[in-house]
């Protein structure tokens, strides 16, 4: 099945990881397929805030689509699934036991390591091995790319990856450091690579037709547009709920515009890989 990495350069914030949590569930709701999240963060909580929070009890429960559900392994996490994987004793369906599920049978999370430095460092050399297990379980696989696993495994992820989301802002220097990058990185002109803006104001100078033509991109590059209501949500372990909400906006909602964007991005995303697919 495919995987799908969100990358930036690491030079600045651009909504990363908010965008990857609204596409996933997006999808989740709209599309009838397994989706897996892989965070490679260190002490982050941006995805957690964004389904769990510091709840007890909404850590052992997902919204599901189908009713409430418990994960009882998941207390074990990415540091579980670590000492299963060096044990040699993993198969891609065990994946499912240390994650967390958002949507049964749609959508779950592998959140990132809480702990140490020296604990993050032994745990990096598997992520390889479990985004390739996973992949062959879930229909897709959505990978947060921290830049904090170091130059060559990020590398190898990204080269590893079906199709890369380059994740941007609108700042120009953003644009001309993504330009630089390019041409050091064939894989960053290639194919393989789908450009989003993050945090995307459509008021701006910059707009999605100007940065489409600045960077000299064939198909008009793709955006997830500032969304005040995203933003509350993250913090409160309420975008499942905020997309359910919004699922059946109407045209004049101040949301429409979001809301359509997230779903072109996850069109553009699903055709690009059926592109890459056929070459």
């Amino acid at each position: 099945m495919s995987v799908v990495t969100f990358w930036n350069n690491g030079k600045e914030h651009t909504g990363k990881t908010l965008a990857i949590a609204a596409m996933a569930t997006y999808m989740g709701i709209e599309h009838n397929n397994r989706i897996l999240v892989i965070s490679t963060s260190l002490n982050d909580d941006t995805l957690k805030n964004c389904f769990w929070g510091d709840e007890e009890e909404k850590s052992k429960k997902n919204l599901g689509l189908f009713g409430p559900n418990t994960n009882m392994a998941m207390q074990n996490g990415i540091e579980g699934l670590d000492r299963i994987v060096r044990s040699n004793k993993v198969t891609p369906d065990i994946i499912t036991d240390y994650t967390k599920i958002v949507f049964k049978d749609r959508l779950e999370i592998l959140l990132g390591l809480k702990g140490n430095e020296e604990g993050y460092k032994q745990l990096r050399e598997t992520y390889l091995t479990i985004i390739d297990l996973a992949s062959q379980y879930y229909d897709l696989v959505l990978v947060d790319l921290d830049n904090e696993v170091g130059e060559p495994l990020k590398n190898d992820i990204l080269n590893k990856s079906d199709l890369v989301v380059a994740t941007l802002s609108q700042r120009l220097k953003c644009l001309n450091d993504f330009n630089a990058d390019r041409q050091e990185n064939p894989l960053l002109k290639s194919i393989k690579t789908l450009i989003l803006i993050g945090r995307y104001d459509k008021f701006s100078k910059y707009t999605v037709k100007n940065i489409t033509r600045y960077l000299g991109e064939r198909n008009q590059v793709s955006t997830l547009p500032y969304c005040t209501q995203l933003f509350e949500a993250a913090e409160e372990a309420g975008v499942p709920d905020m997309f359910l909400r919004l699922r059946k906006v109407d045209k004049d909602d101040r949301n429409s515009f979001f809301i359509n964007e997230v779903k072109r991005l996850a069109d553009n995303i699903q055709y690009r890989l059926k592109d890459i697919q056929m070459r």
